[in-house]
């Protein structure tokens, strides 16, 4: 393969037969092997979960998708108006429920705040954060990094000791995990399937919260790239509020990008990435067509390697002493 042929082009998709193929997937997958009537999609107001709700509609009919909107005291008002705007677009029914509460009650805050406190003593009520990473793309250890700001608007940032990163982690995947506990009561309510809505470099990579977000029945975009899936929100006609949205986490306070907290390059690059590491080719490619150094593509290779077996923990399957043979899927 030359150089030329490593561009956005590898990543095109003939939409209208790939969205006719999931739907019927979705329709085969629901009927026959998970038995259940409907599905539930939480609406996030971003890319994937909008794209899997058009989809959902697309095979079973909007009668048979119920969409929540589940947003927390760190959430964009954005990313809730947004997730409204594609459940009205549809046509599905949709409940919109506080999470924060329960969040609350659960401490996930006060952990939080009291790990963040640990490296800024000052942090308090009015203050935002956010976590950043770095080291991977460079060729590093990945490490992470605290970043503040005060009420003022005056911001600070420090190395994140790794129990304070623990900490602040195990709190905030609370609300992954919160969220997954509704989205699997609507569905026992309903007898339907819960949908998991990563792509396939969230799926790759590991960006998800085990039995979080990373939990579902189904997950009809796993196998494609997230610029893949931005082509298909246009096709399948979302709202342009969605389609034009950049991806972030809308898990902190501050606003954060997906590559700011977890990948080394934004996704349109870290899509070519993937693909080219997927297909086996060498890193001077990857650097021609990304117009990296050699030494940086490199390092993004060898951290997509890093990533997965960090995160291979967050797919594995609970262990068991010896196979129970009258049990399958276990």
């Amino acid at each position: 393969m030359s150089t030329a042929t490593l561009t956005p082009d590898v990543l095109a998709l003939d939409c209208e037969a790939e969205a006719s193929r999931i739907a019927g997937w979705m329709v085969e997958t629901l009927a026959q092997r998970l038995h259940r009537r409907g599905v539930v999609v939480a609406l996030s107001g971003g890319i994937d979960s909008s794209v899997c709700a058009a989809l959902a509609v697309r095979a079973l009919g909007a009668s048979r998708v119920f969409g929540l909107l589940l947003p927390e005291q760190d959430s964009s008002s954005d990313s809730t108006a947004r997730g409204r705007a594609v459940a009205e677009h549809l046509g599905v029914s949709f409940a919109l429920q506080d999470i924060g509460p329960a969040l609350e009650a659960l401490g996930c805050y006060r952990l939080r705040d009291a790990a963040i406190r640990a490296v800024f003593p000052a942090y308090g009520p009015g203050w935002r954060n956010k976590i950043a990473i770095s080291g991977g793309s460079a060729g590093r250890i990945n490490c992470f990094t605290l970043i503040v700001e005060s009420p003022a608007g005056e911001r600070q940032q420090a190395r994140l000791p790794v129990r304070e990163y623990l900490q602040i982690v195990a709190a905030t995947n609370y609300k992954q995990r919160v969220r997954k506990t509704v989205e699997y009561g609507h569905a026992d309510r309903l007898h339907y399937a819960v949908v998991g809505t990563p792509n396939r470099l969230e799926y790759d990579q590991g960006f998800f919260v085990k039995n979080g977000d990373g939990a579902a029945d189904l997950k009809p975009i796993a196998h494609l790239y997230k610029s893949q899936v931005y082509a298909m929100a246009r096709h399948l006609g979302l709202p342009e509020a969605v389609c034009s949205a950049q991806p972030t986490t809308d898990t902190y306070s501050l606003p954060q990008g997906q590559d700011e907290f977890y990948f080394a390059l934004p996704y349109p690059q870290m899509d070519l990435a993937l693909w080219a590491h997927n297909h086996g080719l060498p890193a001077a490619e990857l650097a021609t067509a990304l117009h990296l150094p050699l030494e940086a593509a490199g390092h993004v290779l060898r951290d997509i390697e890093a990533k997965r077996r960090a995160t291979a923990y967050l797919h594995a399957r609970a262990h068991l002493v010896e196979p129970v043979a009258e049990v399958t899927g276990g």
